[in-house]
């Protein structure tokens, strides 16, 4: 099948709106100038940080807690000390750092190593509902009722004349600052990585949300002159359109009932979860309002999205713990069924960029074998807008994608099948760890003078390389700051505790996942629509 390939560069994308015009010219008073004048006073700039290498710590909990803009401590029924249920909101979950890692330890860089390269795909941040979403049905339903002359009661008593006040699509004020903030920390972890005689490439996609991120993301890292740090690609996002950071517009099995398993097993598991808070719902209700479980689920929404949005939701309170962690194992089914192991375009939809990781790993263009092309042919094969020589790489995609992203690389560690009856205990598959607004996974490419023990002692007097050998090249891949072990899901990477993977046996297994992908069958393919649960490895 044909897809054209077409793109969009923006460079200078502050264009000339508020641009001061030379003196002499402007009609604009010395006091309005923003612009660095002759009273500027002397500046110098301090050497580009690189925490990711020199800090000497392990993760912990800082003893600096920022503010937050949004209300996030409120009462939840039955509980005294707070649930915390902002860490339970799956995608909708505001940015946090996985609490609880990915089950392996985490090493500072052995001295005498060094991280040359670094490749970031990022979430772009908190947002209002996106057009489709059933959460935009809420006020029609609220309005239709009270139509009806049902009145609500006790805690629900403040529906009789709520608004619904939230846009559609775009950052909110928290998303843009989740970008920057972003922005702000990778720079401390990898600015050394930049070089300023060679002005970088970043890729984000033309939806408005998309952009924000990008720039918002790029002026916390540069600084608000970004644009001359970096020339940021912007890649069509429509059906149609190759385009490996929204995989999901070039699949159509992935936008039909093919990959609906997860939406249908979401659904099973919110009549069993949801089951009490409808009819306590109901109870608060006068007349006949014919309250559904959909209806109890669309209120659940509004909760972090008018937190997000609008900085409280009294939606919040009306719901149990439980219920809450009901509401992230919902997302969890949606996800694994839709965009993981249990969707036959899970891996096709993330293999786009798969194969960009390997070319730019390898210093070459992708030479994808017929059936498996998942990316944009004409743009990645030129040197102007998918170099090959950056030490980093920046790119900001959506959630799903991304999920498929870890499928398509063989993540198995996030395939365990999810029922609907129950959550699995101590399941490894938590949304809310994985692509929370503004979530992030960074692969850092690592040369150490010799290989690097699996299991180090800890103590910076004992050495951390083995006795003998040679130069070795690691990959270290972080998901939200926690590294992931990928010897859990790619066996040839070895049990190390560090989570490392030497770069050739990587490039290796990514090779054979491409091909896993089935790429043209998943995404084209005629075949017979999977139960949920018939799928188990992220292809038909």
């Amino acid at each position: 099948m044909h897809i054209p390939s077409q793109f969009l560069l923006l460079g200078a994308t502050a264009a000339n709106a508020g641009v001061v015009k030379p003196r002499g010219t402007s009609t604009i008073p010395d006091y309005f100038q923003t612009s660095y004048g002759p009273f500027a006073g002397p500046t110098e700039a301090g050497n580009a940080p690189f925490l990711a290498q020199t800090n000497l710590a392990s993760f912990g909990k800082g003893f600096y807690v920022p503010n937050t803009p949004v209300v996030t401590d409120v009462p939840i029924i039955g509980e005294t000390d707070g649930a915390e249920i902002f860490k339970h909101m799956g995608n909708l979950s505001p940015y946090l750092p996985n609490p609880s890692g990915f089950g392996v330890k985490e090493y500072p860089l052995p001295s005498g190593s060094n991280i040359t390269q670094m490749h970031m795909v990022h979430r772009h941040g908190s947002r209002y509902p996106t057009s489709s979403s059933s959460v935009a049905t809420l006020p029609d339903r609220i309005a239709e009722l009270l139509g009806n002359g049902t009145r609500f009661t006790g805690n629900l008593a403040f529906l009789n004349s709520w608004e619904y006040q939230l846009g559609k699509e775009e950052l909110t004020a928290l998303g843009r600052q989740q970008l920057f903030d972003s922005g702000v920390l990778n720079w401390f972890n990898y600015g050394r990585l930049y070089d300023p005689s060679s002005p970088l490439i970043a890729r984000t996609t033309t939806q408005v949300r998309m952009l924000q991120s990008a720039e918002n993301f790029l002026n916390g890292f540069f600084g608000p002159n970004w644009t001359k740090n970096v020339t940021l690609e912007v890649l069509i996002e429509q059906t149609g359109f190759k385009n490996p950071l929204a995989g999901d517009k070039a699949c159509p099995n992935n936008n039909n009932d093919r990959s609906a398993g997860g939406e249908w097993a979401s659904t099973q598991w919110q009549e069993k979860y949801l089951k009490h808070a409808t009819d306590r719902f109901r109870q608060s209700m006068t007349g006949n309002p014919n309250w559904t479980i959909a209806d109890t689920y669309n209120a659940q929404t509004m909760c972090p999205y008018e937190t997000v949005g609008l900085g409280y939701s009294p939606f919040c309170s009306l719901f149990t713990k439980d219920e809450w962690l009901g509401f992230e194992y919902s997302l969890d089914l949606s996800y694994h069924g839709g965009n993981g192991f249990a969707s036959p375009t899970g891996r096709a939809v993330g293999v786009g960029y798969v194969e960009e990781l390997i070319a730019r790993l390898q210093h070459q263009y992708p030479q994808p074998d017929e059936g498996f092309a998942a990316i944009n042919e004409t743009l990645d094969t030129s040197p102007t807008t998918f170099p090959l020589d950056q030490n980093l790489y920046l790119d900001f995609s959506h959630d799903t994608t991304i999920f498929s992203m870890l499928t398509a690389l063989g993540l198995t560690q996030f395939g365990e099948f999810l029922p609907i009856s129950r959550p699995p205990p101590n399941r490894e598959l938590i949304i809310s760890h994985i692509v929370p607004f503004a979530g992030r996974f960074n692969i850092e490419v690592i040369k150490a003078p010799r290989p690097v023990l699996a299991r180090r002692s800890g103590d910076p007097q004992v050495s951390s390389y083995e006795s003998k050998g040679d130069e070795t090249t690691y990959v270290h891949m972080l998901m939200n700051q926690r590294t992931i072990p990928l010897g859990r899901s790619i066996s040839e990477c070895g049990d190390r505790e560090d989570g490392w993977c030497e770069l050739q046996t990587f490039i290796k297994i990514q090779k054979e996942n491409i091909v896993k992908a089935k790429y043209d069958k998943s995404c084209f393919g005629n075949y017979s629509v999977p139960a949920y649960g018939d799928i188990t490895t992220g292809a038909i």
